[in-house]
């Protein structure tokens, strides 16, 4: 299954690929002929692994959190929010690579208390300066068992588009769809200061899988 923000670059990608088929029918070096083909074929599988939406059975809670994207948790520290809280937070973050699944899900089951994109720069989306200087989106929502949770996608340095889905005051579940990112890039969850963490620093995550913080 494929997500639906990745429609008009497969539709590009298969274009591409059968155009270039095509073309090497005229071409008369026998290794360079094979060489082309791999290309077209590899072109297609890479895009159409990129834009793979698997079906996951989620099981909700609201005394748990559960990763947003699938990734590696690359920081867990307590820092500083400034945009919302305004007060330190325990921040854990997850880098996607471009192999990665770029859907974002959910956290938590609540209601939408804050949605903002930010313009910004493109830096590597491991550097800490991303999380504020990137360009980004900022969600809040309000759960019932661990009050305001905040999630942040951030663009990495190739990523250039964020997609949110979610929007101020609207009711959403755990585990759906919330957005997408193209291409490398980060997922920040911000935590009530003195969580007991379910996951470690290096660990391999999964989006609406890998349980955070559990209650």
């Amino acid at each position: 299954m494929f997500h639906k923000e990745g429609g008009k670059s497969i539709l590009i990608a298969l274009i591409v690929s059968v155009a270039i088929l095509f073309a090497s029918d005229f071409i008369t070096i026998q290794w360079l002929k094979i060489s082309v083909i791999i290309l077209a074929v590899l072109l297609l599988v890479l895009v159409l692994q990129f834009f793979r939406n698997p079906k996951r059975e989620v099981d909700n809670s609201d005394n748990h959190i559960l990763a947003p994207v699938d990734g590696k948790v690359v920081v867990i520290e307590e820092v500083f929010e400034p945009e919302y809280f305004n007060e330190k937070r325990l921040m854990v973050s997850i880098f996607m690579s471009p192999i990665n699944v770029h859907v974002t899900r959910y956290p938590v089951n609540g209601v939408v208390k804050y949605s903002k994109y930010h313009p910004g720069k493109f830096l590597a989306a491991w550097e800490p300066k991303s999380s504020t200087e990137n360009e980004r989106t900022t969600i809040v929502i309000n759960n019932r068992i661990y009050g305001e949770i905040l999630y942040r996608q951030v663009a990495g340095a190739l990523a250039r588009r964020i997609v949110n889905y979610a929007e101020e005051g609207v009711r959403v579940i755990q585990g759906k769809d919330a957005g997408f990112i193209k291409f490398g890039s980060r997922v920040d969850i911000y935590l009530p200061l003195g969580t007991e963490l379910n996951i470690k620093l290096g660990q391999k995550a999964i989006g609406a899988q890998t349980v955070i913080c559990k209650k």
